[in-house]
């Protein structure tokens, strides 16, 4: 039986899918055609059979306005059309239509094994094939020659492609919010953008991920929220790492602890642990730790709350208030100061010109 909780999690996940998978089989090519012209009055009719026409493809494209994808959940098969044989009066035969899968920006293409990347569509526009539609074969007349004027034969069509596909939606956002349940993450979200995520007094009030825009200073760069996690989330306690993958992308994290909690720096420690059980290069990723309703504490519970995050996490510490909206202006700029800097070092080294007199 499924306990309450977990059952609105998994529909609010259902809601927001980001793993499906999906069929594919692009259209096999149509067959040539043995034919020859025989008209009344026409000595020399000889081979007129036409060539087949060639399968449709199936294709991926990048679109915008989508950001989930649920609409693979329930139609996961994508069946390319074949082509139509070739016919008598060197007629060749249409071509088959292709089939073009839409999907979110910033989704990975897997094979079956769910693990080899095919593609990774990363800008809108971005297309790629998945299976190739099969050659067309020749008709009687591809294989005329001077010392064959009436062959009796043609080739069938190639047959076409079929797999079994992963698509994994990883969402692109500059900020990945981290933190554990009832951190502050979908109020700041919502103090700073346009967003309504759930916000409410009781842990796990963010089901699935969220989007917001954020701005300051002229600047906007966009803020993912994700579900909170907690101690044993690698181990799938909760509602475990499935949706740590929408900020692997995200060029800096905000790490955001309660600050009325008693204990600050086993609260931090625990999402650091859960960042490097769940391995690749988000352990490693760039932070800014932030400790968070700071407007429920007098200057010296502050002070000591600040201090013990420091001694734990070994580098400045930021206070904010997302309520009061305390420090959030500050926090802003900082996260684009650390967006810039990630450019920066994301863009190639350019070769330095030869040395001219």
């Amino acid at each position: 039986m499924i306990e309450p909780a977990r059952s609105a999690g998994y529909e609010a996940y259902m809601k927001f899918l980001d793993l499906c998978k999906v069929y594919v089989r692009s259209g096999g090519g149509g067959g040539g055609c043995v034919s020859f012209r025989r008209e009344k009055f026409l000595e020399y009719g000889g081979p007129d059979g036409g060539d087949g026409g060639c399968g449709g493809s199936v294709w991926a494209e990048a679109v915008e306005g989508l950001n989930t994808l649920i609409d693979f959940r329930y139609a996961p098969h994508f069946f390319a059309k074949s082509g139509i044989p070739g016919m008598g009066s060197q007629r060749t035969g249409a071509n088959g239509d292709d089939i073009i899968l839409k999907v979110p920006v910033g989704t990975e293409i897997l094979d079956e094994d769910q693990e080899t990347v095919i593609t990774d569509l990363t800008e809108i526009g971005q297309r790629v094939q998945l299976a190739r539609g099969g050659n067309g074969g020749f008709g009687n007349l591809h294989f005329k020659s001077a010392t064959n004027q009436a062959p009796r034969r043609s080739n069938p069509g190639q047959e076409g492609v079929e797999r079994t596909l992963w698509l994994r939606l990883k969402l692109i956002a500059d900020v990945g919010l981290l933190g554990l349940p009832n951190a502050g993450k979908s109020t700041f979200l919502a103090a700073t953008s346009n967003a309504r995520p759930k916000i409410a007094d009781y842990p796990f009030t963010t089901l699935h991920p969220n989007l917001g825009v954020v701005g300051v200073d002229g600047r906007e760069f966009v803020v993912a929220d994700i579900p909170g996690l907690i101690q044993g989330a690698s181990e799938g306690r909760g509602l475990g790492d499935l949706f740590l993958g929408h900020v692997e992308r995200c060029a800096v994290l905000l790490h955001l602890i309660d600050g009325t909690s008693e204990t600050v720096a086993e609260d931090y420690q625990t999402i650091i642990t859960e960042l490097e059980a769940y391995g690749g290069k988000l352990a490693g990723k760039q932070r800014v730790t932030i400790l968070n309703k700071v407007d429920a504490l007098d200057d010296e519970q502050r002070a000591e709350a600040r201090a013990a995050l420091e001694e734990a996490s070994g580098g400045p510490v930021m206070l904010m208030s997302g309520v009061a909206r305390e420090g959030v202006t500050d926090v802003l700029r900082k996260l684009c100061d650390e967006i810039d800097a990630d450019r920066l070092r994301e863009q190639p080294a350019q070769e330095e010109e030869a040395w001219r007199p």
